[in-house]
């Protein structure tokens, strides 16, 4: 049969074009038109049937279209061509008719019998044209469209099982939402997704891929890590190693990871007192001013630091130059200081030095003007610029040296211990003269430090550096450096899991950052995150103190907004949509959709979806497992996609629980399936062997 468009039309014709509009076409079916199963299309095939395609020649071209709906409407008898019905009785009679959604263009391509699609209609047919039924090969040609198809993921129910590949640059590149009901096959794809690509990858002769799986549930060890596997280097973070299997790594996010907006979303450290409070010990303790001083001397080195950081500070933002009370920080900060440093001067070795006691009187003088009444509390910059210089001179008299007069980022990943912190929290609300106030601040800092739970996650280790951290988690060069982090946050407390995870994907964002700003080019990573809707939730934008859930989210829209710019793809796997944060979703340019029931959770996909798909979407609620809808950015056209089956050992741990074989003892092969309480090992391993 020729592929011509205007010679096939006999052959393949199954009705005429009735009515056209920009985003609908309706389509009057012939009488002799399939009715259940096609014949005249090469193979047979399904006909009609909603979603699937259709073809309508205009100009040199075939447009083709996407049934939305069918339906049967009364109309009279039709009249047959080339012949007279005479003394026919006009009554009602049955005419089938069908919607279509215009998706795009095929053509011939070169002379061979081959086509391109290409989206988009630039014209639309008229009243009258005929409607075809696609060849098997065309078929093919719609689906399989797009010139760098390079993962296959599945296969097409509605294309004659044409194969379904995605480009990783697209799919990843721009972020993917992974969508659906529980069991209805999300991990599967996800794991699958990865897979798929590193064997792709692979086969073309890289090695060089990087995936980070935040996974809160603990699934993805088991389908990276079964026995034979070369496909790729997998390592597994979990808060308890299991000395069983191969997974050795102890997940750890370090203290001195976390930013200042961390740290105050955690001790929940309130915004007058604590928080300016915490942020500048931040910067102190960043700076080496909370190392542990073995002598006086050092002790009033880190004091006289801790207090050249506080006036830059406060000359910086120029409130030591605004009328009351912009400039009581500052003369409060300095008269307690007065105490502080008197009592230094008690050590002979200390009062020794000239430029120290010349300090102690250059703060007494500027405080006896302002101590009168109805003083006038605002410093000259001349007054702060000798200040300034004599606490340098001081710091250099005493044996220490003065780096920069600029003020060290409560955010720079600077080593430091957790008593470090709880020492520069003292010394610097003893400076501000609020120790009555950061009690609480203090006590969470050291309930983290000392949690039984949390310390193996947090506390710090003599051989650990940000270069190895980034190394183990995000993958180094070499043979064996991972293509697969997982971070198992199963057993992480409740309390830090928002935290920690966004650490994690904030640590990985900025590294990233640098990574292009150092080397010039950026290094492609694909950070996963299941269970999105716990993680990236959405939040009140209004609240003055986020918590550390809000914190989280802030990451990743971040990294939605601006991931792309620096190689770090992301992909969110969620069965509450509707739950989401709207920036996040709005970023993602391509979707998976799994089966959705919620109607909620379906509006929110119909409106954030690119494509005007009404029809597809409504089969959203009927998807079987395994199945599921490709749209967007990374598919050529909206496509119903049967996802490629994994091994069992290559699935994610999150299977249906089998209630019926449990109770009667027997699963379905009729072989025994026992579950033994064993609560004594649960406990063991929950408090440890002395409860």
């Amino acid at each position: 049969m020729s592929d011509l468009p205007f010679e096939q039309a006999e052959g393949l014709r199954i009705g005429s074009v009735e009515f056209v509009s920009p985003d609908e076409v309706k389509v009057s079916l012939d009488i002799d038109a399939p009715e259940a199963v096609a014949l005249n299309a090469g193979t047979p095939r399904l006909f009609p049937r909603v979603n699937g395609y259709v073809l309508v020649p205009v100009d040199s071209r075939l447009l083709v279209g996407q049934i939305e709906w069918i339906t049967v409407e009364r109309s009279s008898f039709p009249k047959r061509k080339g012949m007279q019905d005479f003394g026919l009785v006009d009554l009602p009679y049955p005419m089938r008719r069908l919607s279509l959604t215009p998706l795009g263009t095929l053509r011939k391509d070169g002379e061979g019998n081959t086509y391109r699609f290409e989206r988009g209609a630039g014209s639309l047919p008229t009243i009258g044209s005929s409607v075809l039924i696609p060849t098997d090969k065309q078929l093919r040609s719609i689906v399989e469209s797009g010139e760098k198809r390079r993962v296959s993921i599945g296969t097409s129910p509605l294309a004659a099982d044409a194969d379904v590949s995605v480009d990783p640059d697209r799919i990843f590149g721009r972020h993917l939402a992974v969508l659906g009901n529980t069991g209805s096959g999300k991990s599967c794809s996800v794991a699958g997704l990865i897979r798929w690509s590193l064997q792709a990858a692979k086969q073309a002769g890289g090695a060089n891929a990087r995936f980070i799986v935040l996974d809160p549930n603990g699934e993805y060890a088991r389908a990276f890590q079964q026995s034979g596997d070369d496909n790729e280097h997998c390592r597994v973070f979990k808060v308890a190693p299991d000395q069983e299997s191969d997974i050795e790594q102890l997940l750890r996010v370090p203290i001195w990871f976390w930013n200042s907006a961390e740290w105050c979303s955690f001790t929940q450290a309130t915004a007058k007192t604590q928080r300016p409070t915490l942020v500048q010990a931040l910067r102190n303790v960043r700076g080496g001013l909370g190392d542990a001083e073995p002598d006086q001397l050092l002790t009033v080195r880190r004091y006289l630091k801790m207090l050249l950081a506080l006036v830059q500070m406060e000359y910086k933002s120029g409130r030591a130059f605004k009328p009351f009370p912009h400039s009581k920080n500052l003369f409060g900060a300095l008269e307690k200081s007065l105490e502080s440093l008197r009592a230094f001067l008690n050590h002979a070795e200390i009062a020794s030095h000239s430029e120290f006691t010349e300090l102690v009187e250059e703060i007494e003088e500027l405080g006896v003007p302002r101590r009168k009444q109805y003083a006038e509390l605002v410093y000259s910059t001349k007054e702060l610029d000798k200040l300034n210089q004599r606490i340098a001179d001081a710091i250099v008299a005493l044996g220490g040296v003065v780096e920069s007069d600029e003020l060290m980022s409560s955010d720079d990943p600077r080593k430091f211990t957790g008593s470090d912190l709880v020492r520069a929290v003292e010394a610097t609300a003893q400076l501000l003269g609020v120790s009555e106030h950061c009690e609480t601040l203090l006590m969470r800092i050291r309930g983290l430090l000392t949690d039984t739970r949390m310390k193996p996650l947090v506390s710090d280790q003599e051989d650990e550096t940000l270069e190895k951290w980034l190394c183990d988690y995000i993958g180094n060069d070499g043979s064996n450096a991972p293509t697969v982090s997982i971070l198992d946050l199963s057993l992480v407390p409740s309390e830090v899991s928002h935290l920690l995870t966004a650490v994690v994907a904030r640590v990985v964002f900025e590294s990233l950052q640098r990574y292009r700003k150092v080397h010039g080019v950026t290094l492609p990573t694909v950070l996963v995150m299941e269970e999105a809707h716990t993680f990236v939730k959405r939040y009140r934008e209004n609240i003055e103190d986020a918590d550390a859930a809000a914190v989280c989210c802030q990451v990743f829209e971040r990294i939605a907004r601006e991931g792309r710019k620096f190689g770090l793809g992301l992909v969110l796997s969620s069965q509450r949509p509707s739950e989401l944060s709207q920036t996040v979703l709005s970023q993602c340019n391509s979707f998976l959709l799994h089966r959705i029931s919620n109607d909620r959770d379906q509006e929110i996909v119909g409106k954030l979806v690119p494509d005007n798909m009404r029809g597809l979407l409504r089969e959203l609620p009927s998807l079987p497992s395994r199945n599921a809808i490709l749209l967007g950015w990374a598919s050529e056209l909206p496509v119903l996609v049967t996802m490629h089956e994994l091994d069992e050992k290559q699935r994610p741990h999150s299977e249906d629980p089998e209630f019926w074989g449990v109770w009667t003892g027997k699963n379905e092969e009729g072989d025994e399936l026992t579950r033994p309480s064993g609560w004594n090992e649960v406990v063991t391993d929950w408090v440890g062997g002395d409860a």
